[in-house]
């Protein structure tokens, strides 16, 4: 307990060695801790890394009152419940969404109609994309992954990631707009 009062100590002062080796010792062991919680060791590493973010942002106004080993876990855990419970919040939403007004389920024969022919029109405009702008989009839209996922998957910053998305997406509203208006 000493030890870690030297360390916060030394980190409070600005001593990024000793915020090194707190970062070296914790982040693995609470990253595996968060992904316990969460079931998905992606988001608990930005969990973790978020945490040592704004533990070495705040640190001159930082009070831990236990343990820095407590106070961490206790910070990982919070932040993973928070993530698990806004995950659940956002798929009840997109459920009740979906099942309120899902054209699919139209029995509107006309809508199920236009909405089939809509989502036609749309594939083939994703088809005429160029291959990474495609593979883009539909790894953001249709799996719901996050630009720094995807820049860090196809090796790409995160900038071009959402460069070819508003270019897609352009594409998108002006090909549906042509569509709309030939009507």
């Amino acid at each position: 307990m000493l030890n870690e009062l030297l360390i916060l100590k030394k980190i409070k002062e600005g001593d990024i060695k000793a915020f090194e080796d707190l970062f070296r010792s914790y982040y693995f062991p609470l990253c595996c801790y968060a992904a316990g919680i969460t079931g998905q060791m992606a988001v608990a590493e930005e969990i973790v890394e978020e945490l040592f973010y704004v533990l070495w942002k705040e640190r001159e106004r930082l009070q831990i009152f236990q343990s820095v080993k407590s106070y961490l876990y206790r910070a990982t855990r919070n932040q993973a419940l928070q993530y698990c419970e806004h995950e659940e919040v956002r798929s009840r939403y997109r459920e009740a969404v979906l099942a309120a007004s899902s054209p699919e389920q139209s029995t509107d024969p006309h809508q199920q109609m236009e909405y089939e022919e809509l989502q036609k029109i749309i594939n083939n405009i994703l088809k005429k994309l160029p291959v990474r702008r495609r593979q883009i989009f539909e790894m953001h839209r249709m799996e719901g992954r996050k630009y720094m996922d995807i820049a860090a998957q196809l090796s790409l910053s995160v900038k071009t990631v959402e460069a070819e998305m508003t270019k897609a997406l352009r594409t998108l509203r002006k090909e549906v707009e042509n569509y709309i208006h030939m009507e």
